[in-house]
Formats: structure tokens, C-alpha cells, sequence
């Protein structure tokens, strides 16, 4: 059964602007429908096919989530990386892949855009995998109710690398120090800018003194 959907469900789902489909209406690459008053419809498998995705039988469709932490860590190609990475095992394993979400943003954060595309297209029951490089991608903390929400809607959750501690230090010091940061508020009010400041300073410290460690710095 085929699926239409509104202009805005397009933009959301896959990031499609209006304009893109009045012009790939008028030059025929694409038929949308009217309805009886008079609005536009889309065909979803005929969007997908013009993005190079293929629409596949129930049980295929994967949708790949990529995340890094810092803008640093993005500028460097870490993650198109790991978006490409991800894209590759999805075409090894014959998956039609119909979303792809990626994000700067701390495992730590809770309003996350594409997390939360991401969340809305599985409770829409149009994707059966997520494809993520490992577990820390989706989230820090809270990783198994994530799972169980996906399995209420039959959809698993595939781990290319299921290794602990994969990530940089670098990224596990912001998540630490966002951690910090949002207690000392919590706790201090306005004096909390200033503790979290003297915390900070001593995660830092203690990350110098171990990185100097386990370079032999140190007798």
C-alpha cells in the first residue's frame, strides 16, 4: 500500500523543503496527488526513489544515527566518518536505508533534533533497524529503556562495534563536565558557576596528570 504525505511530514522526516518538491513536481520528476480540497499529497516510496533510496518489504528498513560530541571532533571528519561507515555496512547487509540522522550534540543532552526524528519515524512504524556505530551514539545514560521503546514498535537496534570506552577521552571529559556543570546549578544556584568552575578545573587537572602517566612522564 502506497503512502502519502503532507509537505511538512516530508520536510520532517526527510528534510525536504517545499520549494524542492513544487520544482520536482513542474519538471515531472515527481506526481503528487490532490485531495478533495485541493492539497498537495506525496508518495513516499516515489520520494525515496529520487533520493536514491530504495523501498524495501517490511523487516529491511534501517535508519542510520551518527553523533559526535563537539564541533572540534565534527571539523575533523569524525563524523562523516562514521557516517560513512555506517552507510557501508547498511549496503553490505542489503538494508534500505530510508532515514539517515546525524548530530553534534553530548550523549548527555536531552532535546536533541535528531534524536528525536529519529524516535518519531520508529513510534510511525516506518523503520524495522537502527544502525548505529555503538550504544554511547544514541545516548549515555538510559540506553535500555531506548531499547525497550524500540522493541514496543519491532524495532531492533544493531551495534556495529559493541566495545565499552570506545570514545576519545576528550568527548567522556565534556560529558563529565556537563554532568558537573548542571548539578552545580542545581545545587548552588547562583553560586553554582563559580563550583563548577573550581570541579572543572579539577577534572582537567587529573586528566593532564593521567595522560602524563601513561606517556612516562612521570617517574
Amino acid at each position: 500500500m502506497r503512502k502519502y504525505l503532507t509537505a511538512k511530514e516530508v520536510k520532517k522526516l526527510y528534510n525536504l523543503h517545499i520549494s524542492t518538491l513544487h520544482r520536482w513536481s513542474r519538471e515531472g520528476i515527481i506526481h503528487p496527488i490532490k485531495t478533495a480540497g485541493g492539497h498537495r499529497r506525496y508518495d513516499e516510496s516515489e520520494l525515496l526513489a529520487v533520493m536514491g533510496k530504495t523501498v524495501e518489504i517490511k523487516g529491511n528498513r534501517c535508519a542510520i544515527y551518527a553523533r559526535v560530541s563537539t564541533k572540534k571532533q565534527a571539523d575533523n571528519g569524525n563524523l562523516i566518518r562514521q557516517l560513512e561507515r555506517l552507510q557501508g555496512i547498511a549496503k553490505r547487509r542489503k538494508y534500505a536505508v530510508v532515514a539517515e540522522y546525524q548530530e553534534v550534540a553530548s550523549g548527555l543532552n536531552e532535546n536533541r533534533k535528531e534524536l528525536s526524528k529519529l524516535l518519531k519515524i520508529i513510534a510511525g512504524g516506518q523503520v524495522d533497524i537502527v544502525l548505529i556505530e555503538y550504544r554511547d551514539r544514541l545516548t549515555r545514560f538510559g540506553y535500555k529503556y531506548l531499547k525497550e521503546f524500540c522493541r514496543q514498535f519491532n524495532v531492533v537496534i544493531e551495534e556495529v562495534d559493541d566495545r565499552p570506552n570506545k570514545e576519545p577521552q576528550e568527548e567522556l571529559v565534556e560529558d563529565m563536565i556537563a554532568i558537573v556543570t548542571g548539578f552545580s546549578a542545581r545545587l548552588y544556584g547562583k553560586r553554582g558557576g563559580r563550583v563548577a568552575k573550581k570541579l572543572v578545573q579539577v577534572i582537567e587537572s587529573e586528566v593532564a596528570a593521567g595522560e602524563n602517566d601513561g606517556n612516562g612522564s612521570n617517574p
